[in-house]
């Protein structure tokens, strides 16, 4: 990276899929379906992203409704605990966002670059989710 590159501001980039006539697909609830396949379980999931069991159980159900079957199963506690897993379909719902994800980036690499270089370096910064 050239001493210029350093001065400019970091950019992310993501996307969300919205569908009609609704539920939607974005990148918090790819990532919760991610930790919810490195952790088992729906409550680790949600603590490593700093949300609660229930908003994370709620964006699971979510999601749930919205595919056609569901991405994500839960077995009930008991002695041994219970869990979660993804169901095949919802590896390849990941699967799919994640090649979309990279096959934009790679389509518009130029196109972020020239935003990123036109961004003042006095920009606000906010965190994500805040409002102007």
């Amino acid at each position: 990276m050239s001493k210029a590159d350093q001065s400019l501001p970091e950019m992310r980039f993501s996307f969300r899929l919205d569908f009609t006539p609704g539920g939607r697909l974005g990148p918090g609830k790819v990532q919760l379906l991610e930790a919810i396949g490195e952790t088992g379980s729906i409550s680790a999931a949600g603590r490593s992203m700093k949300m609660s069991y229930r908003r994370a159980w709620l964006l699971v159900d979510d999601l749930n409704r919205i595919f056609r079957s569901p991405l994500v199963e839960a077995q009930p506690g008991g002695a041994k605990g219970g869990g979660a897993h993804l169901t095949p379909l919802g590896r390849e719902i990941v699967a799919n966002y994640r090649a979309i994800e990279a096959k934009a980036l790679e389509a518009g690499a130029a196109e972020i670059a020239a935003l990123r270089a036109a961004v003042s370096p006095k920009a606000p910064v906010r965190e994500p989710g805040e409002k102007a």
